[in-house]
């Protein structure tokens, strides 16, 4: 009888993230309708938020859904990182929105991952609301400037943010 050897396999603790969309493009409610409720989060053309989909992003870190360009400005949800980066195929596409005729598919510029949703907050957290909170006063969202479209949320932001919209973190 062979022995049996048991492996721990350790993961680093999830980590948190912001997602931001036009909810004229794609918003929480569009993915809620899916049948699956889940997506891929394509289009990012910024290199720095390219590489957080690409080298940081794992299978199971969460981030919040974000609702930019609206009325108002919102944390509406969560989803949860359902796939690790892969290349964006809409870079490939010159019939999609967002083609770019510079990307190879055989040395990918653009990537992208699945999400899916975790939660719809009953009420959006809104932009001011979360400038209101003093534990938010260093996120990356509300820094003058920051026009990133994913962004690393901290641990203690996560928590503070779900204070705020009266939910759990499931």
């Amino acid at each position: 009888m062979a022995k049996s050897r048991s492996k721990s396999h350790s993961r680093k603790p999830a980590k948190f993230w912001l997602l931001k969309s036009e909810p004229s493009c794609y918003s929480i409610d569009d993915l809620a309708a899916d049948n699956e409720q889940t997506t891929f989060w394509d289009g990012v053309r910024n290199y720095q938020a390219r590489n957080f989909l690409r080298d940081e992003m794992l299978v199971g870190d969460r981030a919040f859904f974000y609702h930019s360009n609206a009325q108002p400005m919102a944390i509406v949800g969560t989803v949860e990182i359902v796939t690790a980066g892969y290349p964006d195929p809409t870079a490939f596409d010159p019939g999609e929105d967002h083609f770019d005729p510079k990307s190879d598919p055989d040395d990918p510029t653009w990537f992208l991952v699945d999400v899916r949703l975790l939660q719809k907050f009953p009420e959006p957290v809104t932009r001011d609301v979360l400038k209101s909170c003093g534990k938010l006063d260093d996120m990356m969202l509300l820094r003058r400037g920051s026009r990133l479209s994913v962004q690393p949320v901290t641990p203690a932001e996560w928590k503070a943010v779900h204070r705020l919209a009266g939910v759990k973190d499931v």
